[in-house]
């Protein structure tokens, strides 16, 4: 079999069990485990599908139940899978996709304000209640900041916002901007810590209600307003900028009009801090699974495709952060939530939908703890005099 010979040739540490749509078994690897983990394919046709392109088929087939893991979890499987591929690509059609990936991207990429505003409704405005079953009390959708692994995921998103508004060094009665400003409780906090007027913007309609009703409850009506717009938009200025997990959503295509124009709102001697996804490998095409089915439009960049666009943009990087494992505990703490939650998603929507979910987010974290997955924090601003000599006020 094609796909078990590919397999052996991929798989030199620990291993698994494949079964496929004939009932034929085939010992993969070097299984550890005295009773191996099982993959088994129902649909015959995925013994062609998973050799060529298992970045999108792997999922197809988890989601719909043509792939099935026996003797124990998705997880499971998938952390022995990534082990053994680790940045590489997956299949001779992955490599071959990404020769091409100039064109591909672009076609993919091509997020104008309509499309863009789809796209994150497409993802954040499911439902309220989905999020709250997996998110800490603060609903914080993006890496949390570990200082200790076993932190709880509470103390590690509080961790993150205080690290953040560190390195923006905040002066009372600034004025902040928040790009991607989620269900708010970044600018809240920011405008609780601070004294400053911070303005939250966002494409997602549940968020900004979600957002406004929050403020509300904290009595920051006069200090934090939240905005239903896009950041191309906006024609002000600002002391202060910040965008966690938005710059993901913006397209390669769109770097240069991004960073330009976080440059004409952010005042002569202001600081901006961008949190974002990014690959510490070369460019290379969106993981194809999760720009069907999760997040449309998005992309996750090489430090080299944003280098360049944020030197063109008259800002200047003062400090780069590279966080990894911190998003893999964070991505843990959200999976084991979620399958806790099992009997209420399936309330909500379906087994399908469960299974979706839970190779999305399964996937991630195998992807943070063994692939080219990182998170990026970039420090800019327009002249080095804007910051500290020294990292003192941040650590």
């Amino acid at each position: 079999m094609y796909l078990a010979n590919y397999l052996n040739k991929l798989i030199k540490e620990d291993g698994f069990i494949l079964l496929d749509a004939n009932l034929n078994n085939y010992v993969i690897g070097n299984p550890k485990k005295q009773n191996p983990i099982k993959l088994k394919l129902l649909d015959k046709s995925l013994h062609y599908k998973l050799l060529l392109y298992p970045d999108l088929f792997l999922g197809e087939a988890y989601s719909n139940g043509s792939a099935v893991i026996e003797n124990g979890t998705l997880t499971e499987f998938l952390d022995i899978a990534l082990k053994n591929v680790g940045r590489d690509e997956t299949s001779i059609f992955s490599e071959l996709l990404n020769k091409l990936r100039g064109t591909y991207r672009f076609l993919t990429n091509f997020n104008l304000v309509k499309k863009s505003r789809s796209n994150v409704a497409h993802h954040y405005d499911i439902s309220e209640d989905l999020y709250e079953l997996f998110l800490d009390s603060k609903k914080q959708y993006s890496c949390a900041y570990f200082k200790n692994e076993n932190d709880d995921l509470e103390t590690a998103q509080t961790n993150k916002i205080k690290h953040i508004i560190k390195k923006l060094n905040l002066k009372p009665n600034q004025r902040i901007l928040d790009i991607g400003s989620g269900w708010g409780s970044l600018a809240n906090e920011i405008a609780i810590q601070s004294q400053c007027e911070v303005v939250g913007i966002t494409l997602s309609e549940n968020q900004l209600e979600y957002s406004k009703k929050k403020a509300k409850e904290l009595n920051l009506e006069n200090q934090v307003e939240f905005r239903l717009i896009d950041y191309r938009q906006l024609d002000e200025k600002f002391d202060r900028i910040v965008s966690v997990g938005m710059l993901e959503h913006v397209g390669r295509k769109f770097y240069k009009d991004y960073f330009n124009q976080v440059s004409n709102l952010l005042n002569d001697d202001g600081i901006a801090l961008i949190h974002t996804i990014g690959s510490a490998n070369p460019p290379r095409d969106p993981q194809p699974w999760i720009t069907k089915y999760i997040f449309p439009g998005g992309y996750t960049p090489s430090l080299s495709e944003v280098a360049k666009p944020i030197e063109n943009s008259g800002l200047v990087i003062s400090d780069i952060e590279v966080l990894k494992m911190h998003y893999y505990h964070t991505l843990r703490h959200w999976r084991e939530r979620f399958l806790g939650k099992k009997g209420r998603v399936l309330e909500m929507f379906d087994e399908r939908f469960f299974r979706m979910w839970e190779f999305y987010l399964s996937s991630c974290e195998m992807t943070f703890k063994w692939g080219h997955q990182v998170v990026f924090q970039f420090q800019l601003t327009k002249k080095f005099t804007s910051i500290p000599t020294t990292r003192d006020y941040i650590y």
